[in-house]
């Protein structure tokens, strides 16, 4: 496994042919006492860039016409005194001198135009997609074979913008006839865009094995795809970008790497320095901001980048780094407890894209995972993803959101699973078979289909009802009909008087509930499944509301009891996670705190596109006497407080928790649970 480095930088350098002067203003020095003031152990620096540029004379590419030397061989040197990585990057599918030379070697939409994502008119100003079924490829071989040969010292190459569309251009038009694939076929388009893609990677592969065979190597899609393990083979490492001001938002990293960290690849978090994402000059967040997303990156178990871009001139700027130094000073402090982690999480979340669900959406939004993610983030509840390759056997809680079905060898599955002790989440159509309404499980209640009424209204029964609503509650999507024989049930279901239509509708939005419950029980609990009749997860991603999710927790707690491993009053803007080193036989716990707060409106940019209000992080407010603590089989000696080697007086709940009371803490701590 290639162990990265905790504190890296990624340089991006994207530069027109108009700009004049490109690396002018480089000065060895100057980079060299910027990057240690900054506490950066890694930088990602440019061979070539979205225009087609490279940044050292080149018989392959093209060298910038505003540059004069080798400005990548300059910044390796410096880095390497110094003893700073520089991994090298290349532009993968956008190159927009190669598409000027030879535009047959686009990617063709199959309406005959060019990806809209990018361009799809020569006088948008933007990045042109080419294809990797064309004699591009070929081309972009040449330029990574040039910079093996000509850096051998780079310390890794990633490649950008790793994707294929279903491309209609002549080569693949050929391909997929000789092939036996259809174009006509929206499915066997997709299939050969995967092919394409697999070839890709094959090829890139052997041309670094077969000069540097344990050179690292990275390919970026902007994200990873859940359950598309195959690639890894062709990965060294994995890079996360997930730019919470550039429209991932902060929910969005955690789930990724719930996900990351079961693959067996060490990875990073890639954010950025800018207000809103990349490509941005004089654009900065504030400093607090990456403090807090930094902190978040090392309590999901891995390493940190940060997205800079250089300006044309070659000069780091002052303020980018003062910005970086102060996030990665605390970084490096903490490193020692974040190093060969492993997660401690009892519950797993199944991903639903990956299992392939009927109603599974966009990969990068699934609706019912983000709604799973968030209240259990807001719920402090550690939790790891897995896709249907990886044991669930070690977990004591699985959750199946919303949308689940059942076939016949998962059942198998979980059957295993539920004999050896473990418990099942489900909600909405979660747990029915895939092939008929009925359920695959029998948990102590009956079933009568779905509801013909949304929305309608939870009484939730008194130990699971939210702390501040004791009426019944809208519930904004259809329930599943049941009613409880020997579980217990979670409340009682109020249906509306009519679904709203142009005939029957009744003040500004949803029909009230009659005074009288339905009959059937908006879920059930018995000793090994818990059950919820709404689709709750979708619920929290689309409305966000508070008394939904204090209902879900509160199921939650009770089903789970002990088997939950923290407890913690954090408010619900609060994380936390639980790594274990099992060489050092320790616990670590995070506790993080922030407060995202959206800013700015939504509004169309000159590109067509909407920009949508931005989540910022400017304060980091203090909290005072927060108490957490931990469950686990171990015995614990002594708890410490990292980095500060401060030990901490524990005590021990009836229940077996271990807990502490911190007098103040600001973003981010660590506790030890030494044992």
């Amino acid at each position: 496994m290639n162990n990265l480095r905790f504190r890296q930088v990624h340089l991006d350098f994207h530069n027109s042919p108009a700009i004049p002067g490109i690396g002018e203003k480089f000065e060895k020095t100057h980079w060299q006492e910027t990057l240690q003031k900054a506490h950066v152990d890694s930088i990602t620096c440019f061979s070539s860039c979205h225009h087609g540029w490279s940044y050292h004379p080149t018989h392959v590419g093209t060298q910038h016409p505003g540059l004069s030397f080798n400005l990548l061989r300059r910044q390796i040197e410096a880095c390497h005194e110094i003893g700073v990585k520089v991994p090298v990057y290349l532009s993968g599918a956008l190159n927009n001198l190669a598409a000027y030379h030879h535009p047959e070697w686009r990617e063709i939409t199959v309406d005959g135009g060019y990806p809209a994502w990018w361009s799809s008119s020569p006088l948008s100003p933007s990045f042109h997609k080419l294809c990797f079924n064309t004699p591009y490829l070929d081309y972009l071989c040449l330029m990574l074979n040039e910079v093996l040969a000509m850096f051998p010292d780079a310390d890794g190459i990633f490649i950008d913008i790793i994707i294929q569309g279903e491309c209609c251009c002549r080569w693949c038009l050929e391909d997929m006839i000789k092939e036996g694939y259809d174009p006509g076929k929206e499915d066997d388009r997709r299939r050969f865009s995967k092919r394409t893609l697999d070839k890709y990677y094959k090829r890139i592969f052997d041309v670094i094995h077969g000069a540097t065979p344990t050179l690292p190597i990275f390919h970026n899609s902007g994200h990873l795809e859940i359950g598309n393990t195959a690639i890894l083979n062709y990965f060294s490492h994995l890079e996360l970008e997930s730019l919470p001001t550039g429209g991932w938002g902060y929910d969005h990293y955690p789930l990724s790497a719930s996900y990351a960290r079961k693959l067996g690849l060490d990875f990073l978090g890639m954010t950025g320095k800018f207000h809103t994402s990349w490509g941005e000059f004089g654009g900065f967040k504030h400093p607090n901001a990456l403090r807090y997303e930094c902190a978040l990156m090392l309590a999901q178990g891995s390493k940190c980048s940060i997205g800079d871009q250089l300006h044309p001139g070659g000069r780091l700027d002052e303020s980018t780094y003062e910005m970086i130094g102060q996030a990665y000073a605390e970084v490096e402090q903490k490193e020692a407890w974040c190093v060969d982690v492993q997660s401690a999480a009892t519950v797993a979340l199944l991903s639903n894209t990956a299992f392939k669900t009927p109603s599974a959406v966009n990969s990068r939004s699934p609706i019912s995972e983000t709604g799973a993610l968030r209240i259990l983030l807001e719920s402090h509840i550690p939790f790891d993803t897995l896709d249907p390759e990886m044991p669930f056997d070690n977990y004591k809680i699985l959750i199946l959101a919303d949308d689940m079905r059942i076939a016949p060898e998962f059942k198998a599955r979980l059957d295993k699973y539920l004999a050896a002790g473990g418990k099942i989440i489900l909600s909405g159509t979660s747990g029915l078979w895939a092939d008929r309404d009925e359920f695959a499980f029998a948990f102590g209640c009956d079933y009568f289909g779905a509801s013909e009424f949304c929305p309608d209204y939870v009484q939730a029964a008194p130990r699971f009802a939210p702390d501040f609503v004791k009426t019944p509650f809208v519930m904004y999507l259809a329930a599943q009909r049941i009613k409880t024989t020997r579980a217990q049930s979670l409340g009682d279901i109020f249906d509306p008087y009519f679904n709203r239509d142009y005939q029957h509708f009744s003040s500004h939005q949803h029909t009230p509930y009659k005074p009288e419950s339905s009959g059937f029980d908006a879920g059930a609990m018995a000793p090994q499944i818990l059950y919820f009749a709404h689709p709750v997860f979708s619920i929290y991603t689309n409305y966000g509301n508070v008394a939904l999710k204090q209902f879900v927790y509160n199921a939650i707690a009770a089903f789970a009891g002990k088997e939950l491993p923290i407890r913690t009053t954090l408010p619900s803007q609060g994380r936390v996670t639980l790594m274990r080193q099992l060489k050092e036989r320790r616990y670590i716990l995070h506790l993080l705190y922030a407060n995202p707060v959206k800013r700015g409106t939504r509004f169309k940019m000159d590109n067509g596109y909407f920009r949508e209000p931005i989540e910022v992080i400017e304060d980091l407010n203090p909290l005072v006497d927060v108490c957490a603590g931990i469950n686990v089989p171990e015995t614990i000696r002594k708890v410490t407080l990292e980095p500060q080697g401060m030990e901490l007086p524990a005590t021990r709940s009836e229940d077996g928790y271990q807990t502490v009371t911190l007098g103040t803490m600001i973003c981010h701590q660590i506790l030890v649970f030494h044992y």
